[in-house]
């Protein structure tokens, strides 16, 4: 025999709403970790995911080996923590450490976020955050800070729910492919 939940409406943020909120909390914290080199195909499907949201797919041509190595090869340049729903990755936040010359401390970039469609609003992504927010605490970080395209309302929304600000007086600069090339060979 199975019993449906009952019908309640709509549901009150920070409201307990019967008995599975306990074990569903619980749940919540064992599903993010540290990725390893067997989760490459699952972070290049979430970068592929993120990439198709932001209307950029076109831009994507990351090869799996290439972040296979620079994720878990000798000198990696970014750490990749993963949410997990019933066993399954359903999201990703790629990072790294910069560094603050005004705070003289280093800090973390947090590259990209990404959870697929079907599974927001689960908490995974505030999980996400805040499993780096920690992260930055226990290394001594003075800044965790990224960046977000303008048209996402939802993100920057979700954002600043969490006490995050826009630098609004910042303007992102960004060399690549023959501007980089130009660059490195100026004298």
């Amino acid at each position: 025999m199975t019993l449906s939940p009952p019908v309640l409406g709509p549901r009150m943020p920070g409201r307990y709403y019967g008995r599975h909120r306990r074990s569903h909390s619980v749940s919540i914290a064992r599903m993010i970790r540290s990725a390893t080199p067997a989760d490459v195909p699952a972070i290049a499907r979430l970068i592929r995911g993120l990439a198709e949201y932001e209307k950029l797919s076109h831009e994507v041509v990351l090869r799996e080996e290439d972040l296979r190595q620079h994720l878990f090869g000798d000198k990696p340049y970014a750490e990749v923590v993963l949410a997990e729903d019933g066993g399954q990755v359903v999201g990703f936040a790629l990072f790294f450490h910069n560094y603050s010359t005004f705070l003289a401390r280093p800090g973390i970039y947090l590259e990209d976020l990404f959870v697929f469609p079907e599974y927001r609003g689960k908490g995974h992504g505030k999980k996400l955050l805040s499993h780096l927010a920690k992260l930055a605490v226990e290394r001594g970080c003075g800044r965790f800070e990224w960046s977000v395209l303008d048209w996402n309302a939802p993100a920057i929304e979700f954002y600043k729910s969490f006490g995050a600000v826009p630098m609004n007086e910042w303007t992102v600069f960004r060399v690549t492919g023959d501007a980089l090339e130009r660059l490195a060979r100026a004298t």
